[in-house]
Parts: C-alpha cells; sequence; structure tokens
C-alpha cells in the first residue's frame, strides 16, 4: 500500500494494488474508489482531504488513549 498527499489539489491517493484502473465510482462527496475491469479495487482517492481526514478522525482521537485505559487497570 501507498499513500500520497498532492496538496495543490488536497487530495490524498491511497493505492491498494500497482495496477491500473478502468475506471472510478464516486462513494460520497469526497471519496472516489477506482477499480480494475474485474472490479478489484486499485486506489482510493479523498477529496478535500484536510477537512475529510480530520472529520473522519475526530470522534477516534477524542477517545480516551488505550495505554491510560490500561494503566488505569493495573492499579
Amino acid at each position: 500500500m501507498r499513500i500520497k498527499y498532492y496538496p495543490d489539489a488536497d487530495a490524498l491517493d491511497i493505492r491498494v494494488s500497482d495496477e491500473k484502473p478502468d475506471y472510478g465510482e464516486e462513494a460520497g462527496e469526497e471519496m472516489i474508489l477506482h477499480y480494475t475491469k474485474l472490479g478489484k479495487l486499485v486506489k482510493i482517492e479523498i477529496l478535500d482531504a484536510s477537512k475529510t481526514i480530520i472529520d473522519f478522525l475526530e470522534p477516534i482521537l477524542s477517545e480516551k488513549p488505550l495505554i491510560k485505559e490500561r494503566m488505569e487497570l493495573k492499579v
């Protein structure tokens, strides 16, 4: 897997395969999934990435860290 960010387009490109994509399908407003002719996922393209990724991670990052929880259990 390779991940590349394009700041000029604010796009995040996640390659899950080295195969060439043949077509893409929108998966919501900020995501395009790219596939081969046989329907194998090749690439995930996230548009408006700086906002989209933060919106996605915010609920996860607001949770209490697992390390702290484990330390509390030992006490």
